[in-house]
């Protein structure tokens, strides 16, 4: 693998985007192709103060993932979880929903199985924040966004910013 590629930082897609609707594929065989989207996906991630990252808020409509909760980056591919107990509820928000924050519940712990950067086979075990984290951007994967979690009336509101954000 080559060495040099220049990292990039990648253009977040933003809401009402179609592609953050679309289920992402599963990757049957890990290419360069992924393994530079994971390393440019980090760098986006960084740069924008994130904390986590889809690869469809990227554009890119695969099963992609990483995260940084402050304890190392977690690169995942086709992550799923596979067990999860207890619950918390947070307000979260999205670099693909800027300026927006929903109080959404999730299970506190969650086992996730998944392939890494390498195509190993890996399984996390979460809880907290990096549980939080890897269930908002799994959440992407399968076309659900935070605004799927709000009520009606922030619904309403989110619409009018929407519109008046396309009007200036």
């Amino acid at each position: 693998m080559e060495q040099n590629k220049q990292k990039n930082i990648l253009e977040i897609k933003r809401y009402p985007d179609s592609i953050l609707r679309k289920k992402s594929l599963s990757i049957s065989e890990i290419m360069l192709k992924d393994v530079e989207l994971l390393e440019d996906m980090l760098l986006t991630m960084y740069t924008l103060n994130g904390i986590g990252l889809a690869a469809p808020q990227v554009g890119c409509s695969v099963q992609i993932i990483v995260a940084d909760v402050g304890e190392g980056p977690i690169k995942l591919i086709n992550p799923r979880i596979v067990k999860a107990k207890g619950e918390d509820k947070l307000t979260e928000g999205c670099l693909s929903v800027p300026d927006i924050n929903v109080d959404v519940k999730r299970p506190y712990e969650i086992i996730i199985e998944a392939l890494n950067g390498k195509g190993e086979p890996v399984e996390i075990k979460a809880d907290g924040l990096l549980a939080r984290v890897i269930q908002h951007e799994i959440d992407h994967l399968k076309g659900r966004l935070i605004v799927d979690y709000m009520g009606m009336i922030d619904k309403m509101k989110l619409m009018k910013l929407n519109k008046n954000r396309r009007q200036s």
